[in-house]
């Protein structure tokens, strides 16, 4: 249940939004918009020209990209909006995750020729998954073969989404002029010269009316099948007031029943206040979600804290920053107070941090704050140890939240330093970039001694390494990025291991039996002790435990993890000497021993590749996939154009880019993202 509101609050007042879209939708464009309009900025910056405020990363800025979810806030309808504007390249999705699981409500924009993108599903079911209430914004309407309406029936269909036409265009292309509010019938038209600062509120002509009277109609139809009230009204055919229309519409989106819909585009300045004002109208506040829930990390249970600044303090790192050396740690807070100088409690890692500073943000400019409470988003600084996912409270009413997801790598490269001291800079600088991205992966290659670090595809690794050359001056080699596997196996098979051996001067014994089965493919793995409790001790079992997982670690193949595998133990004995250490080499061997008999098998990164192209080009793409080993699923038509999906083993994808450019006359384009790890033809 939500927590139940005071008369007044500044938490009602607070907006804790996430930009979300597929890549080049028009995100950070948008943001710029709304920086300028509530005066946080008094130049717009331009993507294009590598001068938005939000894109100040130099990698940023030379790709035209969002790569790091930036962060920043304003004051809009005496509404404090805090904005986190997230990446759309797929390869930083996990940057999106992030900020999600933090915010409360979120804006996502569509482009209205290109419509619900492969990337824009992924983002919206994200945010569908941490219970989301979401704004729709298509935007670009000004772009020939913008089209409005289809882009409303692929959220239906894609999305499974219920729209609702608050402003709809007036025109489409190089038509659009103005947006035509559906609630007030007004007309808006945003003056040129002032920038779209100035919004001229006119009545609509008779043909105008009408399309105003059409989407009214649209509106209030999908209003009805919520609302018993104006159903009635609506069959009756009386007038519906707008206060009744904009309560509805809010308690829909609050439930994730219907999403409200406004149109304009960002780069021409019209719509942007609109929406604006749909922020401050329907989006929630820190009083209209439910309490987030954790756990006791005494008891396990389950445990919350009321939405004030007066409870118990409850907050999660969602995203470290190290600017210029410094470690910055960004905090939701959930409830409570912290204060500058205050001592914390890290509840995942059981320990206490110091936040000797807290600041508000915007984009790389910080503003210090004395203290900040329930229902904020702040960054503090002198918290050495904290981690992506980490829950911060009180130790006197400790919680545990629910950690950030782990991500699995799908591709990696190695890293030669020139020298030794080049070496040291090396680690120096990973050890960095470790901690603020939890998606990177960094060891050392036990037979080459090479650096391997891991990402989630080749912009993710590439930015690494310029990241690392420009901000620490390493000098290094770099070898072809490389897939990264892992192994399973195709049948059951039972084994045992038995471990009798001295290490130092003592002996240690242990005999483990397993038996291995597959699972379902992206099951993950499980581990049963299917033996008698009261026989053995506790400390034994654990050892049993814990030499089955460091055995899923690496295959018997080529040394990569194991997955979908379940590990039933069987059986244990014991002999004289027998003892924890035993016992856990023995378990390592048992479950080696019995992979080697189950049919092991490699699994790659299987890549979900959605291909763009004019009509012409369908052939030569479908001959270009064949080549890549690609298995087409589906194909369709999205305006003028193919769209051709198919899965890819990404061992051939590299370079894939250019191959498409060269068969197609650089007129298709493609996205991709990770679909799973399976077996597949070459």
């Amino acid at each position: 249940m939500a927590a139940k509101k005071p008369s007044s609050s500044r938490l009602e007042k607070i907006r804790n939004i996430g930009i979300i879209a597929h890549i080049d939708a028009g995100k950070t464009t948008l943001t710029e918009r709304i920086l300028y309009y509530t005066e946080k900025i008094h130049r717009m910056g331009e993507v294009h020209e590598g001068t938005a405020t939000m894109d100040f990363l130099p990698e940023e800025q030379e790709r035209g990209i969002t790569i790091a979810s930036a962060f920043t806030s304003c004051l809009w309808r005496e509404k404090i909006i805090n904005i986190i504007d997230t990446p759309g390249h797929v390869d930083f999705t996990v940057e999106v995750d992030r900020a999600l699981r933090v915010l409360d409500g979120a804006v996502a924009v569509f482009c209205a020729v290109g419509g619900v993108e492969p990337q824009s599903e992924t983002v919206w079911r994200q945010s569908t998954k941490y219970h989301i209430p979401k704004l729709a914004f298509i935007n670009k309407m000004d772009r020939p073969g913008a089209d409005f309406e289809a882009v409303l029936t692929a959220m239906q269909e894609k999305l499974g989404a219920v729209p609702l036409p608050v402003q709809v265009p007036l025109g489409e292309g190089e038509d659009f002029k103005a947006v035509l509010d559906v609630i007030s019938g007004q007309k808006l038209v945003f003056e040129n010269q002032s920038l779209g600062r100035t919004i001229e509120r006119l009545h609509p002509d008779s043909q105008e009316q009408q399309l105003v009277t059409k989407w009214r109609s649209i509106l209030v139809e999908a209003l009805a099948d919520h609302d018993d009230q104006i159903m009635e009204d609506f069959l009756e055919g009386r007038d519906i007031p707008a206060e009744k229309l904009l309560s509805t519409i809010r308690t829909l989106c609050l439930q994730l029943k219907g999403v409200p819909v406004l149109s304009g585009t960002a780069l021409k300045n019209i719509g942007v206040q609109p929406l604006m004002d749909a922020i401050c109208e329907f989006l929630p506040s820190p009083w209209d979600v439910p309490q987030v829930q954790g756990l006791d990390p005494a008891t396990h249970k389950s445990r919350s804290f009321p939405v004030k600044s007066s409870a118990p303090l409850s907050a999660l790192v969602f995203k470290v920053s190290m600017e210029t050396g410094r470690k910055l740690v960004f905090l939701r807070i959930y409830s409570g107070t912290i204060k500058a100088g205050d001592m914390v409690f890290n509840s995942t890692q059981n320990i206490q941090e110091r936040a000797a500073r807290l600041f508000t943000v915007h984009a790389r400019h910080r503003e210090k704050l004395e203290q900040a409470g329930a229902g904020e988003i702040v960054a503090a600084a002198g918290m050495k140890d904290a981690r992506t996912g980490d829950t911060i409270c009180s130790e006197k009413d400790p919680i545990l939240l629910e950690k950030i997801s782990d991500y699995v790598p799908v591709i990696s490269l190695a890293l030669e330093p020139r020298n030794s001291q080049e070496e040291e800079k090396l680690t120096f600088a990973l050890d960095r970039l470790l901690q603020e991205d939890p998606t990177l992966f960094f060891e050392r290659d036990q037979e080459t001694d090479q650096i391997i670090i891991s990402g989630m595809g080749e912009l993710h690794l590439d930015v690494v390494l310029h990241r690392m050359r420009r901000e620490y001056g390493v000098d290094f080699r770099a070898g072809n990025p490389q897939v990264v596997h892992q192994e399973t196996i195709q049948e059951k098979a039972r084994s045992h291991g038995e471990f009798a051996r001295e290490l130092g001067e003592e002996f240690h014994y242990g005999w483990v039996e397993v038996q291995l089965e597959p699972r379902g493919r992206g099951q993950g793995n499980r581990i049963s002790l299917e033996v008698d409790y009261e026989s053995w001790s506790q400390a034994w079992l654990d050892a049993v435990y814990e030499g089955v997982e460091d055995a899923l670690q690496a295959g018997e193949m080529q040394g990569f993890p194991i997955t979908d595998v379940h590990v039933r133990v069987k059986r244990l004995k014991s002999e004289k000497g027998a003892d924890s250490i035993g016992f856990r080499l023995a378990a390592v061997q048992a479950v080696k021993s019995a992979m080697n008999q189950a049919g092991p098998v490699m699994l790659e990164p299987i890549m979900n590749l959605e291909i763009q192209t004019p009509a012409d080009f369908v052939g030569e793409c479908i001959n270009l996939l064949g080549a890549k080993s690609a298995r087409v699923e589906n194909m369709f038509d999205r305006g003028e154009q193919k769209i051709i999906h198919s899965l890819a083993p990404l061992r051939n994808m590299f370079g894939f880019s250019t191959d498409l450019r060269s068969a197609t006359q650089g007129r298709a384009g493609f996205t991709m993202k990770f679909h799973s790890f399976d077996t597949m033809g070459s």
